[in-house]
This record gives C-alpha cells, structure tokens and sequence, in this order.
C-alpha cells in the first residue's frame, strides 16, 4: 500500500482525476437531461443509481479493455468500396460510432420536442420514461463515454521498460480515480439539473452541447475505422477544437440572454409609457 501512494502515483492520480473532470463533463450534461425524463421524485433516484452502476461498470470495463487490448484493436470486418467508401472498423470504433450517432439522434429528438410542445413547462418529465429505462440508457450512454476516457487514462497510468515499452498499468490508481470521479458525479448531477429547471433557456444550449458530444464521438469512430467517402479521409474533431467550440457557444448564449433580457425590459417600459430613449433626454438638457 505504502508504494501505491508515492510522490510520482500521487502526480499520476491527480492526473488521472483532472483527466476524469475534464472529461466527464459531457457524461455529466447527458445524465441531467435524461433524468429530467422520469417524474420529478424520481430523478434524484435515477441519477444516483445511473451513476453509480455506471462506476462499478466502468471499471469492469476498466478490466476488460486492458486484458483484451489487442482484440479490442482489432479489425472485424471492413467495407472496400474503393473511391467510394473505405472503412475497417473495430469493436472500438464501431461502439464510438454508435454511440455518437445516438447521442446525436436524442439531441436532435429533445430539441425538436422543445419546438412543437404546446407549454414550455410540460418538457419537464416528458415522455414519462419508466426509472428502470432511465437508468439503463444512463449506464449504456456512460459505458460509450467511457472508452476515450479510460484510454486516455492507460495512457497517463502506463508503466514502461527502459526501452519505453508498455509493460502494466496501475491500474489501482485508475480505479480510484474512477471512484472518486463517480462521486463527484453524484454531487454535481443535482445542483447541474436544478440549474437547467431554474434557467430553461440554457437547456437550449446543452442540447446543442450534447449534439456536439455525438459529432465528436461519430468523427474519433469513423478516424478509429480508418474511414474514408470518395477519398476524403474522416478526421477526429480533436478534444480542444470541441472545447473552443463549447466555450465560444456558451459565452454567445450568455451574451444573447442578457441582451434579450435588455430588449425585453425596454419593451415593457415602451408599453407602459415609462421609457424614454437617450436622444430624448439630451435634448431636453439643452
């Protein structure tokens, strides 16, 4: 135990953590909007046991990445169409590829259903999703976000020869890192989903958020099949490129919103006969 926590495994865990909160923020966005599906005493119920059956499976999965490696990586069966569509997908790359394209799919269908619902406030629990369904799609959903997650940490968690030849993983520290993440999930689920009931604009926002998780994982899939239409090589949207993209909608949103608000008090004041524009006042001064 005592050479588990040395200063060097103490940097890779915090490493590892960092990794986890970084990239369990999407995984974090998907549970909120799901749980907002079943009925509302429900929700907390289904995040919780979303959450944390997704730990124990995460780290199963943890296991069976790393004893089956090699067969992970390996191709199943490829698609030749020369000049047309060229593709060797592998178990990795075909679970990312369906998995985006789902995730797509329920970004699309919510931000639909936000269009043509009669009353904004009957989004709240719509479709009234049994706690079990909720809870199963959470799991599967997280089992998806997963795999970039836990290769990138085999990555950080790596123990290498002289030769810089992989020869184990601490694979003590991913758990950890893992668990502790899971529970920062659970803490961070409620006050995530209160914020989107208190402010539905933003809901927009996360939705458009999640469609961009599901390009995000449609591209590393296809990247990972090696996949090319008409020649054209399909490259991965890289993590930073989708952070730069997250954050530049998040800061239009919040600037639209305010601007909206502004817009929105001027016309009130104008229907209640209390506003007066700038023009007028100066003039009156002089």
């Amino acid at each position: 135990m005592a050479d588990l926590f040395t200063l060097p495994n103490l940097f890779t865990l915090l490493m590892l953590i960092m990794l986890q909160a970084v990239l369990g923020f999407d995984n974090l966005l998907y549970i909120a909007i799901e749980s907002n599906k079943v009925g509302e005493k429900d929700a907390a119920k289904v995040r919780k046991w979303g959450i944390g059956l997704a730990v124990v499976f995460r780290i199963v999965l943890l296991v069976i990445i790393i004893k089956m490696f090699d067969v992970m990586s390996g191709e199943l069966f490829s698609i030749p169409l020369k000049g047309i569509f060229e593709a060797r997908f592998t178990l990795q790359a075909l679970v990312t590829l369906i998995g985006g394209a789902f995730i797509i799919y329920t970004a699309v269908k919510e931000i639909n259903h936000m269009l043509t619902v009669d009353h904004i406030e009957h989004t709240e629990g719509r479709g009234k999703n049994s706690v079990l369904k909720a809870i199963t799609v959470i799991v599967l959903m997280n089992l998806v976000f997963s795999f970039d997650s836990i290769l990138s940490a085999m990555a950080i968690a790596s123990v290498q020869d002289s030769n810089g030849v992989t020869i184990d993983y601490q694979v003590p520290l991913m758990v950890i890192a893992i668990l502790l993440s899971g529970l920062a999930m659970m803490l961070m689920a409620d006050y995530v989903t209160e914020f989107l009931k208190k402010n539905r604009m933003y809901e927009v926002m996360g939705l458009f958020i999640l469609f961009l998780v599901g390009v995000l994982l449609v591209t590393e899939g296809a990247h990972l099949a090696h996949m090319h239409i008409f020649t054209f090589p399909i490259e991965a949207m890289s993590k930073s490129s989708f952070y730069l993209v997250v954050g530049v909608l998040v800061i239009t949103d919040v600037i639209s919103s305010k601007y909206q608000k502004r817009l929105w008090a001027q016309r009130e004041q104008e229907i209640h006969g209390s506003y007066v524009p700038v023009e007028d006042t100066d003039a009156n001064r002089e």
